[in-house]
């Protein structure tokens, strides 16, 4: 484990990405927790805590420009109460691979008043009964929940489920459950699904890319699979035999 120290955060990369958005690197140094990104002087749009050790989404100072986190493949169980405060502008952030296991964990995230995109792929959490239909009901202005589109028809059905009274038993539920549930309880850190560094690029890229909704959707049962096809592969500039797939 590597502690995340302002030396680091210092000789780190830091470029443009794609999207012409300033981005710091701070991916695979199985850091531990997240502290002194005062650091940063508030210069970058997106930070990458890929691959590291994380347990738990806090320790943020009051950083107005970040707008995008990325935490894949760390040990992430609980969320920050007061993460709305430390990140205001945060419009994306993606968790694929960790280990958040109930619905009323996420909470904090409501709170993020500029949140469009969440990624909660290969978490407990998203197999839960009525998954979609919770987020889509307690975040309004989430625009992609797991790289799919949240339809108005499907936000209005959620709503009206969970304004039913079997809708309000079941979110009477959830919250209970988050309160009694001791996050990372029991959870092993070898069965959380582990994301090839390259395969999420490729597939980020290519969803970045796609030309409709069903394509995207395709991309994204990929992800799950966590096998990433070699048309995609290659149009992300990875030869098969740099990241060899899977047998079936």
């Amino acid at each position: 484990m590597v502690k995340l120290t302002p030396e680091l955060i210092n000789v780190s990369m830091q470029f443009m990405n794609p999207c012409r958005d300033r981005e710091l690197c701070l991916r695979g140094y199985k850091i531990p927790q997240i502290e002194n990104l005062g650091a940063t002087l508030d210069q970058f749009d997106v930070i990458d805590f890929s691959d590291n050790d994380l347990r738990k989404l806090d320790g943020f100072p009051h950083l107005q420009r970040l707008k995008c986190l990325l935490l894949n493949n760390n040990r992430i169980v609980r969320i920050s109460e007061n993460l709305h405060e430390s990140l205001p502008n945060l419009e994306s952030v993606i968790l694929t691979g960790n280990g958040i296991q109930e619905l009323g964990d996420l909470e904090p995230l409501t709170h993020l008043p500029k949140l469009e995109t969440l990624c909660l792929l290969m978490n407990p959490v998203s197999t839960k009964p009525h998954y979609r239909e919770y987020m889509a009901y307690r975040f309004p202005n989430l625009r992609l929940l797991d790289f799919r589109k949240i339809k108005q028809k499907d936000r209005k059905a959620a709503n009206e489920l969970f304004k039913s009274k079997k809708g309000k038993e079941i979110h009477k539920e959830i919250t209970k459950r988050a309160k009694t549930f001791t996050p990372g309880a029991g959870l092993d850190k070898a069965k959380v699904p582990r994301v090839n560094n390259a395969n999420v690029q490729a597939i980020r890229e290519a969803i970045k890319n796609a030309t409709s909704l069903q394509e995207v959707e395709k991309l994204t049962r990929m992800l799950q699979s966590g096998q990433i096809p070699e048309e995609v592969q290659n149009g992300n500039g990875t030869t098969q035999e740099e990241e060899p797939m899977e047998e079936n």
